[in-house]
C-alpha cells in the first residue's frame, strides 16, 4: 500500500513539474461546429505551458459525436478518442447505461476546491455522489439576437418588448417594413428547441427536479407550446435547420434568432459583413414583469476510460475549462459562454463589442445566468425529445385541439417508454 502511495505521490509531482510529458503525446478531442473551433483556439495558450502535449481537435458534428459515443461505449468503449464533447442534457445517459466508459474525473485532480468554480447547475447532471464524469464548459443563457436595421426600419424599438404578444405585435410591423424577412425560424422539423427555451423560461421541462417524475404536461409547458403555435400561425415562424438559419442570416432574410448566448459566435462567424447591425435583448415572456431568463445548450467535457493519455488529457482540461485564460479565449473568439464563475467576472465581459455596434453583449447575455431555472436531463431526455418533437409537428399541423391535450399525449407516451410515472 505504501508503495502504492508513493508511486501516486511521485506521479503527482511529475505533473505539478510537466516532466511526465518529457516525450510528445498526442491527445484526440472529438467536438463540433463552434465548440470544436473553440477548443482549437486554446491550443496555442495551452502548448505555451505544455509543449509535448499535442492536441488534435476532430470537429465530426453534434449528433455523430453522440452517436459514435453510444456505439463506442456500448462495445465496450472500443474507438474512442481520449477526449469527448458532451452536451449536459445528454450526458447523464452515459454514465447511467454505461458507468465504466468514462473517467471519474476525481481520480485526476478534479477536487472540491475546483468543482465550486462551477455553478451548481452546471454540475448537477455531470456528477455521481463524489463521483465526476465530466467537467462543465460553457453555458447558455438564452437572448434574443436581433438585426438592428430592420428594426429600426419598422420603427420597433426592442427595449419595449417585454412579452411575447409585444414580440407578436413587433413581428408584423417589421414584416411589414422589411418584405422578404421573416421575424424569426425555428427548427420545427427536427428539433424541439423553441418550446424548451421557452418551458426552461416558465419553469418547467420534461421531468422534475428529482428526475423522477414527467412534468411536460404542467401549465408552464403547456404556455410554451401554445405560443410557439401562436408565433407560427401568425406568420412570423418559418421552420428552418441549423445551416438554414446561417443562410437566412446572411442573406438578410431574417430579423430575430433565439438562441444561447454560444450563438454570438456563430452570428460573428459566419455573417463577418454585417457587423453593426446586430444587436441583443433579453428573451420576452409571457407577462411584462414575468422570467426573462432560460438555458439552451451548453457542453461538458469527458475523458474515456480507456484512453492510454488520461493525465494529458486532464492537463487538457484543466487548462482550457478551468482557467480563466482558456475560457476567455473561447469567449473571445467564437462566443462560447464560460461557466467558470471567475471567467464570468473578466473584464472582457464589461467591453463593449464592436461587431455588435458597441453594446456590451457578454455583459447583458450573462446579465441572465443567476436567474436560470435548472431543467434536468436525466437519461431519458433523449426518448421523451423524440416523443416531444413528433407531437409538436402533429399539433402545429393542428393535430390536437390545444397544448394541453398535446403534452397529455406526450406525457403517456414518455411514460411508456421510460416507465417513469407522471407527477401529480
Amino acid at each position: 500500500m505504501r508503495l502504492k502511495l508513493a508511486g501516486a505521490t511521485a506521479l503527482a509531482a511529475l505533473l505539478a513539474s510537466g516532466s511526465a510529458f518529457a516525450e510528445q503525446t498526442t491527445i484526440t478531442v472529438w467536438s463540433w461546429n463552434i465548440a470544436a473551433s473553440a477548443l482549437k483556439s486554446t491550443v496555442e495558450g495551452f502548448n505555451k505551458k505544455y509543449p509535448d502535449i499535442k492536441v488534435e481537435v476532430q470537429d465530426i458534428g453534434n449528433p455523430q459525436v453522440f452517436d459514435k459515443m453510444l456505439a463506442a461505449c456500448a462495445a465496450g468503449g472500443d474507438g474512442l478518442p481520449d477526449v469527448m464533447s458532451i452536451e449536459n442534457h445528454k450526458a447523464s445517459i452515459f454514465w447511467n447505461r454505461f458507468p465504466d466508459c468514462l473517467t471519474d474525473l476525481t481520480k485526476l485532480g478534479y477536487n472540491d476546491e475546483l468543482k465550486k468554480q462551477f455553478p451548481d447547475f452546471k454540475r448537477a447532471e455531470l456528477e455521481v455522489g463524489d463521483a465526476a464524469y465530466a467537467m462543465p464548459w460553457d453555458s447558455g443563457p438564452v437572448t434574443m439576437f436581433y438585426r438592428r436595421d430592420m428594426y429600426e426600419k419598422a420603427g420597433v424599438d426592442p427595449a419595449t418588448i417585454k412579452t411575447w404578444d409585444d414580440f407578436i405585435a413587433a413581428g408584423k410591423k417589421i414584416s411589414a417594413a422589411n418584405p422578404g424577412v421573416v421575424m424569426t425560424q425555428a427548427d420545427l422539423n427536427g428539433d424541439s428547441e423553441w418550446f424548451r427555451m421557452l418551458a426552461n423560461e416558465q419553469g418547467c421541462g420534461y421531468f422534475s427536479s428529482d428526475s423522477q417524475s414527467i412534468t411536460v404536461n404542467q401549465p408552464g409547458c403547456v404556455k410554451a407550446l401554445d405560443k410557439v403555435k401562436e408565433i407560427k400561425d401568425a406568420g412570423l415562424m418559418t421552420a428552418a435547420n441549423w445551416n438554414e438559419k446561417i443562410q437566412a442570416n446572411t442573406a438578410s432574410k431574417v430579423a430575430s434568432q433565439l438562441y444561447g448566448g454560444w450563438y454570438e459566435g456563430t452570428v460573428r462567424s459566419t455573417s463577418p459583413d454585417l457587423a453593426g447591425k446586430w444587436g441583443v435583448y433579453p428573451m420576452p415572456s409571457m407577462t411584462a414583469d414575468g422570467p426573462h431568463a432560460a438555458n439552451l445548450g451548453g457542453s461538458s467535457l469527458a475523458i474515456a476510460s480507456g484512453s492510454k493519455h488520461k493525465e494529458a488529457a486532464w492537463k487538457f482540461l484543466e487548462y482550457t475549462l478551468g482557467t480563466n485564460e482558456g475560457q476567455v479565449t473561447m469567449l473571445k473568439s467564437f462566443g462560447l459562454v464560460p461557466s467558470l464563475l471567475t471567467a464570468v467576472k473578466d473584464p472582457f465581459v464589461n467591453e463593449p463589442q464592436p461587431y455588435w455596434g458597441g453594446q456590451k453583449v457578454w455583459a447583458d447575455i450573462l446579465a441572465t445566468l443567476p436567474k436560470i431555472h435548472p431543467s434536468p436531463g436525466t437519461q431519458y431526455f433523449s426518448d421523451a425529445d423524440e416523443v416531444i418533437k413528433a407531437v409538436q409537428t402533429k399539433y402545429l399541423a393542428g393535430g390536437y385541439p390545444n397544448g394541453k391535450a398535446a403534452l397529455d399525449d406526450a406525457a403517456q407516451q414518455i411514460a411508456s417508454a421510460t416507465g417513469l410515472p407522471l407527477a401529480k
